[in-house]
């Protein structure tokens, strides 16, 4: 069986209700964080998933509102762990320096923290990993593929597929419908997507809401990503604008028009498990 946890279902603007983008997939005694949004230790504490209990982070692209609390998962794994445990982090060209600008702007708190436990003698050392294409791990047990998507102008970005006792969840991140999405997908179990209702955003009329509507899939995009695929569950995340409490048929259906299996969507920490 494969678990996944949607830690957090927002988007960049605040929600009170709604974490950061976040998704938690436990697999074969492994659990894996895709993204850190806002608030996500919050909603992964409340999952059972402690920072010090992951087996990696998988990032899919360099977006802010996917990484926001990146920082929080790396100090919080370091001062709750009683040796070197070195997160390892695979992401995009590009993650590199990403968490190498995070540790600079923690340093302060580093020394802070050395300097007050005695027993506190390592910093933290995350393992970061760039990929693109390919097996990203494979221990045996689980094994992670990823494949480029199309988030354009971000680029690269990345989505991952989670591999286990014969089944597979493909985490897709952001993204329009692509090759490399296809390929992730086909035969999988479940298929996680960012979803947007593009005749609400529409609807408003502001130009700077109009932009995300080209670089992200639509909840009718992903469902024939899903369908095209062969995909059993697709799991809707990720909704922009908010999906507000009573209105979830109506994105059900949208998706359904496109897509014959099941469809999953809700609040945070809705969890759905395959296989």
């Amino acid at each position: 069986m494969i678990e996944i946890v949607l830690l957090g279902t927002g988007s960049p603007i605040p929600d009170p209700h709604r974490a950061g983008p976040a998704t938690l997939v436990r697999a074969g005694g492994r659990s894996f964080l895709v993204d850190a949004g806002r608030g996500v230790l919050l909603r992964a504490t409340a999952a059972g998933a402690p920072p010090n209990g992951l087996t990696a982070m998988l990032v899919t692209h360099l977006h802010s509102d996917h990484l926001t609390d990146l920082n929080d998962v790396i100090t919080t794994r370091w001062v709750t762990s009683f040796a070197p445990t070195p997160l390892p982090i695979h992401g995009p060209p590009g993650t590199e320096r990403v968490v190498a600008s995070l540790l600079a702007s923690l340093e302060p708190d580093i020394g802070y923290r050395i300097a007050h436990h005695d027993d506190l003698t390592w910093t933290p050392d995350p393992e970061v990993h760039e990929v693109l294409d390919g097996v990203v791990l494979d221990d045996g047990v689980v094994r992670v593929l990823a494949a480029p998507t199309d988030h354009r102008p971000v680029e690269p970005s990345i989505g991952f597929r989670v591999e286990h006792d014969g089944h597979a969840v493909v985490l897709a991140g952001d993204t329009v419908p692509c090759a490399g999405l296809d390929r992730l997908c086909a035969g999988a179990d479940a298929l996680v997507h960012t979803v947007i209702r593009a005749d609400l955003v529409a609807a408003v009329g502001l130009p700077r809401l109009d932009d995300i509507l080209d670089y992200h899939s639509s909840v009718e995009q992903a469902a024939q990503t899903a369908e095209r695929a062969g995909v059993g569950t697709l799991v809707l995340t990720h909704y922009v604008p908010a999906l507000v409490p009573g209105t979830e048929d109506e994105w059900r259906e949208r998706a359904a028009a496109h897509f014959s299996g099941r469809i999953e969507l809700g609040d945070d920490l809705h969890t759905v498990r395959v296989g």
